[in-house]
């Protein structure tokens, strides 16, 4: 059964305009190497807890990826791909425990107290030098988020674009993706956090901030005022794959890639994504 009447009803929780200013960076999954290496079954030491599949997520953990701060209830997009992983792993639900990290612990270099982390984290070069990855699980697209009247207003094209002083994260693929796929002719302003970014916007700093889609859903629906969707821009740069987390050379991350490509393969995230996910697309115009 869909759940989408709970996202939508969900989604008008204070708590789920909150997900613009996580530190990841999110409409397809993203394509399975040609070919992977067989997975060899973990063995009971390679797990935190023996005989538990233990999962880390940020505390509290947001909307649409995880319904009423509740993951272990299987409600939201990364809440069911956990599940379905662990089911990959063969784990019962009720061998499933979840723990809370904040986003910069669980990617920081040094032990975890968690198997897998899930909290949209993209997967870069740089990250992978303290953390293992799965392959990618979900794949964002990126969109223009501005004030309604401002000069954004009105812009249905790339070439309309070119003409906005943009906002983003620096070192984001929103970034990568403004100077790339819009090529601004003025440079982008880039901050610190999305937070400031978008502080910058609601004063007029800048004319668009960039944000990965379901990102820049939230935000636009339910968290910046009189804000809206300017439309959604081409692939460019480096591509915003989410993985799931690892500790560096983990015992585990061979499994929980082949889990991972099992669950692509068939159609399961494909269809988590459809079911979580594909209300946060509906009426983002696609930017020429």
């Amino acid at each position: 059964m869909s759940r989408r009447p709970v996202l939508r009803t969900a989604l008008v929780a204070a708590t789920a305009a909150a997900v613009v200013f996580l530190g990841g960076c999110a409409s397809t999954a993203g394509e399975a190497p040609e070919e992977s290496a067989d997975a060899g079954a973990p063995e009971a030491s390679d797990f935190v807890t023996p005989g538990k599949l233990t999962i880390g997520t940020g505390e509290p953990a947001y909307e649409p990826y995880v319904i009423d701060d509740d993951p272990a209830s299987g409600d939201g997009f990364e809440s069911a791909v956990a599940y379905a992983v662990a089911e990959e792993l063969g784990f019962a639900p009720e061998d499933v425990e979840w723990v809370r990290t904040t986003f910069e612990s669980a990617i920081a270099p040094g032990p975890k107290d968690f198997d897998i982390n899930i909290q949209q984290y993209t997967i870069t070069e740089d990250r992978e030098k303290a953390v293992d990855f799965s392959t990618p699980y979900y794949e964002a697209s990126q969109a223009i988020v501005a004030i309604e009247g401002g000069k954004a207003d009105g812009v249905t094209d790339i070439a309309g674009a070119k003409d906005l002083l943009l906002g983003a994260m620096a070192g984001s693929t929103s970034a990568t993706t403004v100077d790339e796929a819009i090529q601004p002719t003025t440079d982008p302003l880039l901050f610190n956090s999305n937070e400031d970014a978008r502080a910058a916007l609601e004063a007029g700093q800048i004319d668009g901030l960039v944000l990965d889609l379901p990102t820049a859903y939230v935000a636009a629906n339910f968290y910046i005022e009189d804000a809206f969707l300017v439309g959604e821009l081409p692939a460019a740069g480096v591509p915003d794959q989410w993985g799931l987390l690892l500790s560096d050379q983990s015992p585990l991350t061979e499994s929980v890639t082949a889990a991972v490509d099992a669950l692509r393969e068939d159609g399961t995230l494909a269809a988590l994504e459809e079911e979580w996910l594909s209300v946060l697309s509906e009426g983002a115009a696609q930017l020429q």
